[in-house]
C-alpha cells in the first residue's frame, strides 16, 4: 500500500476506517452525480446551468485523472473512473473524447483497456456521436505529432483490440 498523507509509510489503516472512508467517498460521488445530472434548478429552464466548481477545477487535469485511474489501485480506480465519467458529462464534449483518447493511448493491459470501453458505454448514452468524435480526436493527435512513437503504437494496438 502506498504511503499517503494520512498514514506514514509502513502503517496500515484499520478496516473500519477504510469502510467509513469508502462510504464518505461514495456519498460525495453521489452528491456530485446529482449536481451533474440536475444542473438546472426546478422551474429555471431558461437559466444557465449551475456551475460545479470542483469539476471546473478538474477540467485541465483529465490526463492526470486517466493516468491515476489506470493504476488500478484498490477501490480508488473505481472512484476515479466514476469521477472521470461525471467530468466528461459535465464538461464540453471534447473532455469526453480527450478522456477516451488518453485511456486508449495509455492502457497497457486488457484490464486497463476495459476502463476505456466501460467509460464509452456510460458516456455514449448521453453524448451524441461520441465514437466518431473520439476517432477524430485520436487522428488529430496523431497528425499533430503530439504522440511519441511508443504511445502511437499502443493507441493503434488498443484501437484494434476494441474494434
Amino acid at each position: 500500500m502506498p504511503a499517503s498523507v494520512i498514514t506514514p509509510p509502513g502503517s496500515s489503516l484499520h478496516d473500519g476506517v477504510r469502510e467509513a472512508c469508502d462510504r464518505v467517498i461514495q456519498l460525495l460521488l453521489l452528491n456530485l452525480q446529482k449536481l451533474v445530472y440536475n444542473r438546472s434548478g426546478p422551474g429555471l429552464a431558461d437559466s444557465p446551468p449551475r456551475p460545479v466548481p470542483f469539476l471546473d477545477a478538474l477540467k485541465p487535469h483529465v490526463r492526470d485523472l486517466c493516468v491515476e485511474t489506470l493504476r488500478l489501485e484498490r477501490k480508488r480506480f473505481l472512484w476515479q473512473h466514476q469521477l472521470l465519467g461525471l467530468l466528461a458529462v459535465y464538461s464540453p464534449p471534447h473532455c469526453a473524447t480527450d478522456a477516451l483518447f488518453f485511456l486508449l493511448t495509455l492502457a497497457r493491459t486488457q484490464e486497463e483497456l476495459a476502463l476505456a470501453t466501460q467509460l464509452y458505454a456510460v458516456l455514449s448514452s448521453c453524448l451524441l456521436d461520441l465514437l466518431p468524435a473520439t476517432v477524430k480526436t485520436c487522428v488529430c493527435q496523431i497528425h499533430a505529432g503530439r504522440l511519441p512513437e511508443p504511445q502511437m503504437v499502443q493507441l493503434f494496438r488498443n484501437l484494434a483490440a476494441v474494434v
